[in-house]
C-alpha cells in the first residue's frame, strides 16, 4: 500500500468515550472497521448494536453499522489499512503521563504490519509520544521503517481530538482537526483519512505540535476556570454573589469569564495541562497554579459543606450530581465525586443521598459506603437537611423551587440564584 491507496480497513484500539465515536463515524462514511477493545463486556455489547456508555446519538450509529457489516468490535488486534490508537493516558507518579496504554496498543499492532499502514495516536498525550509509540513498533519490527516511500515504510501521526461529551457525535464530524505526522507523507495519509468523515477544516502539522496544541486548548480552559473559581471564593469571603458579579463584568465587551463550580473533572481539562507542566516544569509556572486552585475548590466546598451539617446530629445530604459535567453520565475526574465521596467518609454520622439521573448504580467506592445510597433527586431532598448542588443537570433547574422550602442550600454552579 502507497500513501494515495485508500484505507478501506480500519482498525479503532480502546472503545470508549472517543475510540467508540471514532468507530462509528468511519463506518458510517464507509469504511470497514474493526474496533478492539480489553474489555469482552464491551466488545459483546457492541457486536450486538449496543453502546456501553451514554452518548447522544451514539447508538443509532452504532447499530445501523453492526447491522450493515461495517463495525465489529473484538479483543485481538487484526490486519488493516490504518489504524487508530485511542486508549487511556492516565497518571503516574507526580502528574506524569502514564504511555503504558499506548505501549501496549503498539505492541499489539506491530505484528500485523506489513509495510505502508498508518498509525494513528489519538489519545491526548505529552510532546514526543506519538514518536515514542512509533519507537516501540520499530523496536518490535526491526524490518520496517519510517522513512517514506520505501515497500517497508510504517507511517505515523498524531490527530487529537477535541469534541464534547454530549456532543460528541455533531463535533466528530463538524469540528476541524489538527494532524501532525512524523512527516510530511504520514500527515497526507491522515488527512485523506479524516477527510472521508470530518467536513471541518483539517490543520496540518508536526507530530510534537499537534500533540501540544490539544494540551493548550484545554490548558486555556482551566486558567479560565481557575479565575472564576478564584473569584468564587474571594466572593465568598466578602459577601458578594459571584454570579451576579461575573454577569456585569461580562457586560464589557473584552471581558468574558467563565463560570466558577465545585472544581474541573473529565479526562482532558482536569489532565492535560499536567502533561504541559510535566514536560517543562520550570516554565509552566501559570499552567501549574491554575491545576492547583481547581483542585484545591473541592476543599472549600467540603469545609462549607461540613460547616453546614455541623449543626446536625445525624445531618442527611442530597448531593445533587456526580458526574464531571451536566447532562451526561462521565463521572472521569469528576470532583462532585470526590467531595461526596470524602463527605462520606469525613462524616460517617451523615447520610449522603446521590441524586444522579445519568447512572443506574453507585461506583466504587461509594457504592460500598453503608452512609451513602443512590435516589430519586425529589427523594432526596425531601429527605434532606442539606442539598449541595454540584452538577447543573437539566432535571435539577427545572424543579419545583418549593421543594427547597427550609433546606439548606449549598449551591456550587449557581443553579438556584
Amino acid at each position: 500500500m502507497s500513501p494515495t491507496t485508500p484505507m478501506d480497513i480500519v482498525s479503532v484500539i480502546g472503545l470508549g468515550y472517543i475510540g467508540l465515536p471514532t468507530a462509528a463515524v468511519l463506518a458510517q462514511a464507509g469504511k470497514t472497521v474493526i474496533g478492539v477493545d480489553v474489555k469482552q463486556s464491551n466488545v459483546d455489547a457492541i457486536n450486538a448494536g449496543r453502546v456501553p456508555f451514554v452518548e447522544e446519538g451514539l447508538e443509532t450509529v452504532v447499530a445501523g453499522a453492526v447491522a450493515q457489516g461495517k463495525l465489529r468490535a473484538q479483543i485481538e488486534t487484526p490486519e488493516a489499512d490504518a489504524y487508530i490508537v485511542s486508549v487511556p493516558t492516565p497518571f503516574k507518579g507526580d502528574h506524569e503521563a502514564d504511555l503504558s496504554y499506548i505501549e501496549a496498543a503498539a505492541r499489539g499492532i506491530a505484528p500485523k504490519l506489513d509495510g505502508g499502514e498508518l498509525v494513528v495516536l489519538e489519545s491526548t498525550s505529552p510532546p514526543g509520544a506519538t514518536e515514542q509509540m512509533a519507537a516501540v513498533i520499530l523496536a518490535e519490527r526491526p524490518d520496517l521503517t519510517d522513512e517514506p516511500g520505501r515497500h517497508n515504510s510504517v507511517y505515523f501521526s498524531h490527530a487529537p481530538e477535541r469534541v464534547l461529551p454530549g456532543r460528541i457525535m455533531i463535533e466528530m464530524i463538524d469540528n476541524d482537526r489538527i494532524i501532525g505526522g512524523t512527516t510530511d507523507e504520514a500527515s497526507e495519509m491522515t488527512r485523506d483519512l479524516y477527510a472521508s468523515f470530518c467536513k471541518g477544516q483539517l490543520h496540518i502539522t508536526d507530530a510534537r505540535t499537534a500533540e501540544m496544541a490539544k494540551l493548550t486548548e484545554n490548558a486555556f480552559r482551566d486558567v479560565n476556570i481557575a479565575f472564576a473559581n478564584e473569584l468564587s471564593i474571594i466572593s465568598e469571603s466578602q459577601g458578594i454573589d459571584v454570579w451576579e458579579l461575573i454577569e456585569l463584568a461580562n457586560h464589557h465587551p473584552r471581558v468574558n469569564i467563565l463560570q466558577p463550580g465545585p472544581g474541573v473533572g473529565g479526562h482532558c481539562i482536569a489532565v492535560d495541562p499536567w502533561f504541559i507542566v510535566s514536560a517543562a516544569p520550570e516554565q509552566a509556572k501559570l499552567v501549574r497554579l491554575a491545576r492547583e486552585v481547581n483542585d484545591s475548590k473541592p476543599d472549600f466546598v467540603l469545609e462549607k459543606v461540613m460547616a453546614k451539617a455541623a449543626k446536625f446530629r445525624e445531618p442527611v445530604i442530597a448531593a445533587l450530581g456526580i458526574a464531571f459535567k451536566a447532562d451526561i453520565d462521565d463521572l472521569r475526574e469528576s470532583p462532585s465525586k470526590a467531595i461526596v465521596e470524602r463527605l462520606s467518609s469525613e462524616m460517617e454520622h451523615a447520610t449522603v443521598l446521590v441524586a444522579e439521573p445519568n447512572v443506574d448504580e453507585l461506583p466504587v467506592p461509594l457504592s460500598q459506603r453503608p452512609n451513602v445510597a443512590l435516589a430519586e433527586v425529589e427523594d432526596a431532598i425531601a429527605r434532606a437537611d442539606i442539598v449541595l448542588v454540584l452538577v447543573d443537570h437539566h432535571q435539577f433547574k427545572t424543579l419545583d423551587r418549593e421543594l427547597l422550602a427550609e433546606k439548606i442550600v449549598v449551591d456550587t454552579k449557581g443553579l438556584w440564584r
